[in-house]
């Protein structure tokens, strides 16, 4: 078995290597392999040609990656913490509350002229809050009530109260503001400037790594919190721990590229599948692995078809969510 995965890792590995080349050599402007490989490293390119790879292509590629891996690593953590194979940062309304904060501040940042490098701070900023805030009701609500599937039908409530109070916003909000909040719903992975790049990524890579500590609460909570508590785990440290990731995880893509649903709920069961373990240091790095592949090739046919990524992310994730309903796969070993 930990043969078949290594293998597995390191087909994941070169795929994502793969698919990264492949997602800056593909565009409105064909520029062969030799051309990319030449821009990146120094060789003999056009100028031009170098800085539609290096200023937008790659930067383009590290989002998606980066992308990918976070929402999926995500949705793995809220699946096992409510042990339902449906949750996710979409459908719990995370999403939904990162949106909500990225509105306001939207809607309300050309009122108070704020721009540049600390607009790309107050959007991540806004979108952490909004994701905390509905983390910290879901997590409230989920101590009063046993019941998971309630806590997702909750989870989807107060994601749709969320996008009534945004319509509201949008509603009253001025012409220009309104046009960016738009865009911004839309889902976009070529919208991040260098700027916002240097935000994303130690926010991203904080939230990994937030992650990775929490390997042994997410073991230990697959056989449930009262056998987790039995042997030692504090749960209220542990919740706190895996919300902090989640906040960060899924509302700093939700920040900077919009809400991109499906991946953070689909991806995971598609890692479960392939690596065959419940085991999160297994699934952890092969979430991030299948979520970055699984993210450029998105990109890759959204650019082929001229399609927003988000309708491809939805193609490639129903499928998955349908397959896991109709199969009731469970979470533990």
């Amino acid at each position: 078995m930990r043969k078949q995965q290594t293998v597995i890792f390191i087909l994941l590995s070169f795929a994502a290597v793969a698919l990264f080349v492949a997602d800056m050599a593909t565009g409105g402007v064909d520029i062969p392999f030799s051309k990319v490989v030449a821009a990146l490293s120094g060789g003999e390119c056009p100028e031009a040609t170098a800085k539609i790879v290096i200023n937008i292509r790659l930067v383009k590629a590290i989002v998606a990656l980066v992308a990918g891996a976070a929402l999926t690593v995500s949705g793995l953590e809220m699946q096992t913490l409510f042990r339902n194979p449906l949750a996710g940062p979409y459908v719990l309304g995370i999403s939904s509350g990162a949106s909500l904060g990225v509105a306001l501040f939207l809607l309300g940042a050309p009122l108070l002229g704020i721009s540049g490098f600390m607009a790309s701070i107050g959007i991540a900023g806004a979108a952490w809050i909004g994701s905390a805030l509905v983390l910290a009701v879901i997590a409230f609500v989920g101590r009063r009530i046993t019941d998971i599937m309630v806590i997702l039908i909750l989870g989807i409530m107060f994601s749709s109260g969320v996008s009534a109070v945004v319509q509201v916003l949008q509603y009253l909000s001025h012409e220009d503001a309104l046009k960016a909040f738009v865009i911004w719903t839309m889902g976009s992975l070529g919208d991040v400037s260098s700027s916002q790049l240097w935000v994303a990524l130690p926010s991203v890579a904080l939230g990994l790594v937030l992650a990775v500590a929490a390997i042994k609460p997410l073991n230990l909570l697959l056989l449930g919190e009262e056998y987790a508590r039995s042997m030692g785990l504090d749960l209220s440290r542990s919740r706190g721990l895996l919300f902090a990731s989640t906040t960060l995880l899924a509302g700093t893509v939700t920040a900077f590229c919009g809400p991109i649903g499906f991946i953070g709920m689909a991806l995971p069961h598609v890692a479960r599948m392939l690596f065959s373990d419940a085991d999160h240091r297994v699934l952890i790095p092969g979430c991030m692995l299948v979520g970055a592949d699984v993210m450029l090739a998105c990109d890759i046919v959204s650019k082929f078809f001229t399609l927003p990524v988000n309708s491809i992310t939805a193609l490639v994730g129903i499928p998955v969510v349908v397959w896991v309903v109709v199969r009731n796969k469970p979470l533990t070993a």
